[in-house]
């Protein structure tokens, strides 16, 4: 699995419309075959902070959604709505999406 965490800085005035901004980018994705998740999160210490985290199957899978139409127009959506270069970590990782975490599961209610 290709693993993606991007860190964007909108502008002042995007961060609150940012979501609508990406909207159509994130729906494409979403739908591409082997794409396994495509998800942003707001920071909660910097309002104009969101943060993708991102995952294909497999290399082909990635370089497919790089190739892409909508891949393009999302970038070019965001350039005109950023406040610095983004951040990125890319890496490949072993399976194909979330784990359970090991170390904390739900209490039952007594």
């Amino acid at each position: 699995m290709i693993f993606i965490a991007v860190r964007f800085t909108a502008r002042p005035e995007a961060a609150d419309s940012w979501l609508e901004l990406v909207a159509d980018f994130t729906r494409a994705t979403r739908a591409e075959p082997g794409n396994l998740f495509f998800d942003w999160s707001r920071s909660v210490d910097d309002p104009h902070v969101y943060v993708l985290l991102e995952a294909f199957a497999d290399a082909e899978a990635g370089a497919a959604h790089v190739a892409s139409d909508h891949f393009a127009a999302g970038l070019d959506a965001m350039a005109g709505a950023i406040a610095a270069t983004p951040e990125i970590i890319n890496v490949e990782v072993p399976g194909q999406g979330w784990g359970a975490m090991a170390e904390l599961a739900p209490r039952s209610n007594p």
